[in-house]
C-alpha cells in the first residue's frame, strides 16, 4: 500500500503525475477511505480558491513603492 502525500494528490489533481503515479493513486482511491476523504477535502479547497477574488493594491500604495525604489536608486547613484 502506498502512502501518498498531500503533494502527490495535488500533483494528481493538476495532472502533473506520471501515468504510473496516476494509476497508483486511482487504484488507492478505490480502496482507501481516508485517502478518498483527503482527496475530497483537497478538491473542495481548490474549488474555493477559484472563488477568491484577487485584489490589486491601491494606486497610492504602488506609487509609494515606486517612489521609495526611485529614491533608493538615486542614493546609490550618488554614492557611486
Amino acid at each position: 500500500m502506498n502512502n501518498f502525500t498531500t503533494d502527490d494528490l495535488l500533483q494528481f489533481l493538476y495532472n502533473e503525475t506520471t501515468n504510473e503515479q496516476s494509476a497508483a493513486i486511482r487504484e488507492a482511491l478505490q480502496t482507501d477511505w481516508s485517502l478518498q476523504e483527503k482527496m475530497q477535502k483537497l478538491k473542495t479547497s481548490l474549488s474555493h480558491l477559484d472563488e477568491v477574488a484577487i485584489v490589486s493594491p491601491r494606486i497610492e500604495v504602488l506609487e509609494k513603492i515606486f517612489n521609495y525604489a526611485e529614491k533608493s536608486v538615486e542614493e546609490l547613484s550618488e554614492k557611486a
